[in-house]
């Protein structure tokens, strides 16, 4: 087995190398440092090796390398259940919290960049068993840019337009521009929103973007993501102060009210554009069979 070490060594380095870059902590603090980043990178190096040693096995025909592979797959679907539960657990101790779509969305991107380290590392050291070391190194970086182009999804300024919006009160009623908010009935509630609040108008860019500025869950993601990037006004036993989303429902369009513990609306624009578009909120009605039979 002497002669695969060096394409298992260039595996596992361009598996592991794909999996570090693809973890990233932002403002949003997730995962945290050090120990929730030594955890998925411990889990990355694990995934990588198990993709190199996979090829010289079943190349040597030793096919109980497939059950390996298929134990680290169940094993790495763990890891989607570990990262909702904790997730879910922190959410009950959150202000703002994230939502369920947003939580299954960030666990099922864990558990799928354990397998891209997988493949890089398996594809990797299969070129270089084959031909030569150069050309593993070759599909060994090209699978580190692949990772990269993986690193990140859509944003939600590709999908709405995002402007700024008056807050203002008609009574006890809240609206952002013409958009009904809520009701609140304290005074010091009402002027603690004239002080504090900020309104944006998101306006989809097609249809599609209607259905999936709609969702539930990505518009919690929008809250949260406001919530951590500005901190937010508020207390537990506050709820005149929570903050809210809400549609016109003739063309689609999403108010956004928000009490920033920073009010800046710059940057408050600048962390909705940069919210991630939740690949279990979008849907695209005019890819249907019924639209194609409309032309709509």
């Amino acid at each position: 087995m002497e002669q695969y070490t060096i394409p298992v060594l260039l595996g596992v380095l361009f598996g592991f190398g794909g999996r570090l870059l693809l973890l990233k902590n932002d403002y949003r603090q997730y995962p945290t440092q050090p120990h929730g980043m030594i955890v998925h990178l411990t889990l990355g190096f694990i995934a990588a090796g198990l993709g190199s040693i996979a090829i010289p096995a079943l190349l040597e025909q030793e096919y109980a390398a497939i059950t390996f592979l298929a134990l680290a797959a169940q094993h790495f679907r763990e890891v989607r259940n570990m990262e909702r539960e904790t997730l879910t657990k922190m959410d009950e101790m959150e202000l703002v919290s994230r939502g369920k779509t947003y939580i299954e969305g960030i666990a099922l991107t864990f558990e799928g960049r354990n397998y891209m380290a997988i493949l890089v590392a398996s594809i990797t050291t299969l070129a270089t068993i084959l031909v030569e070391w150069w050309l593993g190194v070759l599909v060994g970086l090209t699978g580190v840019v692949l990772c990269l182009w993986f690193r990140s999804g859509k944003f939600l300024s590709s999908i709405a337009h995002i402007e700024p919006a008056e807050v203002r009160l008609e009574g006890p009623e809240v609206f952002v521009n013409d958009i009904h908010i809520m009701n609140v009935g304290l005074a010091d509630s009402r002027e603690l929103i004239m002080k504090q609040a900020l309104g944006v108008i998101l306006k989809p860019k097609t249809i599609d973007s209607v259905v999936t500025l709609a969702n539930l869950g990505q518009r919690q993601a929008i809250l949260y993501d406001l919530s951590v990037g500005l901190g937010v006004y508020r207390d537990d036993d506050k709820p005149s102060l929570v903050p809210l989303t809400r549609r016109d429902l003739a063309d689609g369009r999403v108010a956004v009210f928000f009490l920033p513990q920073i009010k800046n609306m710059e940057r408050a624009i600048e962390v909705i554009s940069r919210v991630p578009v939740l690949e279990n909120a979008v849907h695209v009605p005019t890819e249907s069979e019924a639209s194609a039979k409309t032309g709509r």
